[in-house]
């Protein structure tokens, strides 16, 4: 049985494989020590599809597509979004998740932390 730490709603890690899994399908999605984006399908998106103008007036609390681009992340096996990210063109992606999996791994052997139902805590119970 695969030992699964949940990151977020839609990502997981397996511990055992040090490897991002889609939350959903179980997809591999790369290694956990990488980016996890780069395993992941993008679509850069038009940010006034998604905020629209609220008024008709030149600064209309819209985020000008100049300025800013939204990229959406998805799981390659079964299209599930795992993440958005809000960038200035020409921005590199980011990483917004980094684990140290070795340390994690550790702490669980040595009985720190107890790994249960994809949730970490500490050995008392609460979480961490």
């Amino acid at each position: 049985m695969k030992k699964l730490l949940h990151v977020g709603d839609n990502l997981d890690i397996d511990l055992d494989t040090e490897r991002w899994m889609c939350g959903k399908c179980q997809h591999d999605i790369g290694s956990a020590s990488d980016n996890v984006k780069k395993g992941l399908l993008v679509q850069e998106r038009n940010p006034t599809e998604i905020h629209q103008p609220l008024i008709d007036e030149p600064f209309n609390f819209a985020p000008n597509p100049e300025w800013i681009r939204i990229l959406e992340f998805y799981c390659p096996g079964c299209g599930l979004q795992i993440e958005t990210e809000y960038l200035p063109p020409g921005h590199p992606i980011t990483n917004t998740t980094e684990i140290d999996i070795r340390d994690l791994k550790r702490r669980l052997r040595n009985g720190e932390l107890v790994l249960n139902d994809g949730h970490v805590s500490l050995d008392g119970g609460e979480e961490e």
